[in-house]
């Protein structure tokens, strides 16, 4: 079977005849009956005859023989996968039409060896749907044209699962690119249009300059939410959780979430409420309500956020996360997250990729999202793609997730909320992330203030003679008899009047809606950080947490070091070897998951333990299998899962963050793998850790771990950078903690959660005193004492002959207590303050007055004077304010520097002398005296 010396098995058809075999093995009733028989002699070991070429039905016979025909027919088979490959790059999706789409030969007849002489032919259609088994070539490129080449151009091919391409292509393929609505929902999609334009001319006539980023353009998303809201519900989706930045924020609050436009209005005239913290521009802010559709009530909530356009990515999906635990929603179907992008930031923001990627891991999955990306082809003031991005779309990152993508044209309102049922249908069904990219313009600039012609004088050319999205609906509907001349005249002045009387223009809110899966956060809210939290607990109860804590399966095979860990734990629940971090940290999971509260851990190698000190979980060295003692304690117990997360700080961290702020029963932890790693993570410290209270009145428990010390190991693995979370620490946002000893680490991380004091714990961590010889603890500091946020002089010195009173933090700690010991400097006592914030004044004075002798007080520090905690220390409402009439207040540690640390040990180490011996008053130069010197010596 030859045509111009090529086999119909050639190897360029070779990758489509093994795609065919694939099919034929796992089913093969689903290959064509010619191409069955084929294999069918393959399987039985015969010679494989030529493929008999099938009679013609109808339409023009072939000319040639039957292998010219055979030949042509798996050329029709390769044209239709080039539709459905590369059908998108012809499809008609710029409402503006501003460049013409280069040709695609994969597409040309010629490049298949077909011509318009074959037009007529009839051809096995293959896997093609909505198109009878045989059809003319004719036939089959119309139904190819118009699935893939019209208004909706798709990208699915890239997916390997077989059963979601093919899917995808029944729904594509079976109503051709042209959904089917009645004329009913064509009425709801033209009343959500009217009401998407409306909202936003009443704005721009009422509200002239004001920023709002407005919406027109772009107005489909209206109906596109609004279809998704209603499709959730017939799906049984209880909650839909909506993640956008500003364009069309507004629109989206009123028109959907059903915000009202009196509340609206205030804040476009600045109208302030008392007790809302700081606030926040009306674009930023969030809401949630109980919807009531046709097809039943879900709860839909928007994430508040800030300018850092995709910073609320993860948190939507940490959010999400959380209210599925709450509904023991292991299929992750009851709450969907959605999120709405810009196609600049899309395609430039490093936090999409990365949250992308959390979105299959255990530990962070919710069981897919729904993106969608307000597509206006410009990014403030740049729209050549040669400057915005390297792809060719701006959703091509979504690919390495194996993602459908359907680029739809934002001027085609049925095809757009088509395509968004379809999206939701698939996330469902498969529990993967799907993309709807809606292309569409911005009419105005960057804001209403902004002159985009200055830039883009061609787009906006088009753009202002280019008609709304609803005048072009309108006018469709109007053809097809579906509203009839001046109805929709009417029904911009309908909206325009519920506007004006701040009726609601949504769907429904429900008057009673479901509360047994939200929170109550009342009891949060207007608490202080000082009253006492029970974090005790007595010696029975610690013996019997020990041994459920170290309870390991007999056939278990632990790693000797490992071994030797779980051994010594049992020991010190006995009494008869001291504490150490590792054994303390896990004790206070362990009592608080008796107490009822879950526990969630997360962070780069958080489970074993950066430094070799956690296990909370053990792994057997024969077989592999892990086993986690804290999820095996009692029957019922609350959920403790520890996490190693993917190698990621800011979509991790902002995980946690939105996990938080949506479950404050639950003691949820991030850990950096060295402090200085939440640098990369800094949006989320500065725009919700420390000030979602303040502007959205959204208060989180999260805890920070965030190792920290100078031990030689240079500028990144030395410092938290605690001085900028010191600077951002005002009106009790959030605490600041180092603690000193395990005993501290427990009633710390208890107190975190046993108090109703809701606000994120950053903690100074250890490193080297995780086992250090003087850095453990007693069970008598766990059974009789709490958390302490100053610490006395340990040792038995004299109060009344104490001179010096050193302030610190943190491992120098120990470092001044060694040297004070072995050089008998007992004129000098050392006091820990293990909370630098909120400041606790009453305290410190408390033991400050012990020694009334003591004309100097010294703040020493690790880190250079510019940073740590020293210029927050000094502070006249702190540590001057403790001070008693005579007293001076000095520093002592290293003088300012650039970076955070040195980086050679020995530099390291003699710097770490001097300032201890300068704290001591063994040497009074700098810490620095002659060390650049000894260095380069």
């Amino acid at each position: 079977m030859k045509e111009s010396g090529h086999s119909y098995l050639y190897s360029g058809n070779a990758s489509y005849v093994e795609g065919l075999y694939e099919e034929y093995q796992r089913n093969p009733a689903g290959v064509p009956p010619r191409w069955r028989a084929y294999f069918d002699r393959l399987g039985g070991g015969q010679a494989a005859p030529e493929v008999a070429a099938p009679e013609p039905e109808r339409g023009t016979p072939p000319a040639g023989g039957a292998a010219e025909y055979n030949a042509k027919q798996v050329s029709v088979l390769q044209l239709i996968n080039s539709y459905r490959y590369l059908g998108h790059r012809q499809a008609d999706l710029d409402p503006l039409h501003q460049h013409p789409r280069p040709p695609v030969p994969e597409l040309e007849l010629a490049y298949h060896r077909l011509s318009s002489a074959d037009m007529d032919t009839v051809f096995h259609t293959g896997s093609l749907f909505g198109v009878p088994e045989r059809a003319t070539l004719r036939e089959i490129i119309n139904v190819l044209s118009t699935t893939y080449c019209g208004t909706i151009g798709s990208e699915y091919m890239h997916i390997t699962e077989t059963d979601q391409k093919r899917w995808i292509q029944e729904r594509l393929e079976g109503v051709q690119g042209s959904p089917r609505f009645g004329a009913q929902r064509k009425r709801r999609i033209l009343d959500r249009l009217v009401a998407a334009k409306g909202l936003e001319l009443y704005l721009h006539r009422k509200y002239v300059g004001q920023k709002r980023f407005s919406l027109e353009g772009g107005t489909s998303l209206i109906p596109m939410l609004d279809a998704l809201l209603e499709h959730s519900a017939a799906l049984e989706v209880r909650e839909f959780v909506l993640g956008m930045a500003h364009r069309g924020r507004l629109n989206v609050l009123v028109n959907i979430f059903g915000k009202s436009t009196k509340a609206l209005f205030e804040e476009f005239e600045g109208v302030t409420h008392p007790g809302f913290g700081s606030g926040d521009v009306k674009y930023h802010k969030g809401f949630s309500a109980d919807l009531v559709t046709p097809k039943g009530a879900v709860h839909a909530a928007l994430a508040f956020n800030p300018s850092h356009l995709e910073a609320i990515d993860p948190v939507v999906e940490g959010l999400v996360r959380a209210r599925q635990e709450r509904r023991g929603d292991r299929s992750r179907d009851q709450v969907v997250p959605f999120l709405i992008h810009g196609d600049a930031a899309f395609a430039g923001q490093g936090v999409v990729m990365e949250t992308l990627n959390l979105s299959q891991t255990r530990g962070y999955t919710t069981g897919g999202t729904v993106h969608i990306v307000i597509n206006n082809q410009i990014g403030f003031t740049t729209s050549d793609p040669l400057d915005s991005r390297s792809t060719l779309y701006c959703t091509d990152v979504v690919k390495m997730m194996q993602a459908p993508i359907f680029h739809v044209n934002g001027d085609d309102p049925e095809a757009v909320v088509f395509v968004a049922e379809l999206a939701l249908d698939f996330r469902v069904l498969f529990n993967k992330d799907v993309v709807v990219d809606m292309v569409c313009f911005r009419r105005h600039g960057h804001s209403e203030a902004d002159e985009p012609a200055a830039t883009q004088p061609i787009m906006y050319r088009c753009i202002r003679n280019h008609p709304s999205v609803r005048d072009i609906y309108a006018g469709r509907l109007l053809q097809e008899g579906v509203i009839q001349s001046g109805e929709v005249e009417e029904m911009d002045r309908v909206y325009q009047d519920n506007v004006e009387k701040n009726y609601a223009v949504s769907h429904p809110i429900a008057l009673n809606p479901e509360r047994r899966f939200t929170v109550d956060f009342s009891p949060y809210f207007g608490t202080t950080w000082d009253p006492p939290a029970e974090t005790r607990i007595d010696l029975e109860r610690v013996r019997d947490l020990t041994e459920k804590m170290t309870r390991i399966p007999e056939h278990f095979e632990l790693h000797p070091r490992v071994d030797k860990i779980i051994e010594s734990r049992r020991k010190m629940g006995a009494g008869s070897l001291a504490m150490d971090w590792g054994y303390a940290e896990l004790l206070a999971y362990a009592a608080l998951l008796e107490d009822g509260y879950p526990v969630r851990l997360s962070g780069e190698d958080s489970v074993r333990g950066t430094f070799f000190h956690r296990h909370a979980a053990v792994h057997d060295q024969v077989t592999g299998e892990i086993y986690i003692p804290l999820q095996h304690m009692f029957e019922g117990q609350p959920l403790f899962l520890p996490i190693n997360s993917l190698l990621s700080e800011e979509a991790v961290l902002g995980f946690e963050v939105g996990y938080s702020t949506s479950d404050p029963h639950t003691l949820v932890i991030w850990e950096a793998q060295f402090g200085d790693f939440t640098n990369n993570a800094q949006v989320y410290v500065d725009q919700f850790i420390s000030s979602s209270e303040a502007k959205w009145q959204r208060l989180s428990g999260l805890a920070l771990f965030l190792p920290h010390g100078y031990e030689g190991q240079g500028p990144e693995h030395s410092s938290a950078r605690p001085e900028r979370f010191l600077q951002l620490c005002a009106e009790e946002n959030m605490q600041v903690c180092v603690p000193s000893t395990p005993a501290q680490m427990f009633h710390m991380l208890r107190r975190q959660i046993l108090r109703p004091y809701r606000k994120p714990l950053v903690v100074m961590s250890p490193k080297s005193l995780l086992r250090h010889k003087l850095s453990t603890s007693q069970l008598g500091d766990i059974t009789d004492a709490g958390f302490q946020t100053v610490i006395d002089e340990i040792d038995e010195i004299d109060l009344q002959g104490v001179r010096r009173v050193l302030l610190c933090s943190g491992k120098v700690y120990f470092e001044l207590l060694e040297v004070r010991r072995d050089n008998h400097l007992n004129h000098i006592a050392i006091v820990r303050v293990e909370q630098q914030y909120p400041f606790p004044k009453a305290d410190l004075d408390a033991v400050l007055r012990r020694y009334p002798q003591a004309a100097e007080v010294v703040w020493v520090q690790e880190e250079p004077r510019n940073q740590g905690a020293w210029f927050y220390m000094r502070d006249p409402s702190r540590l001057p304010a403790c001070l008693s009439t005579g007293q001076t207040l000095d520093y002592a540690g290293r003088r300012a520097a650039a970076a955070p640390a040195v980086g050679y040990l020995h530099k390291h180490r003699a710097q770490q002398k001097a300032l201890v011996e300068q704290a001591l008053g063994l040497d009074t130069q700098s810490p620095d005296k002659d060390v650049d010197a000894a260095v380069a010596n």
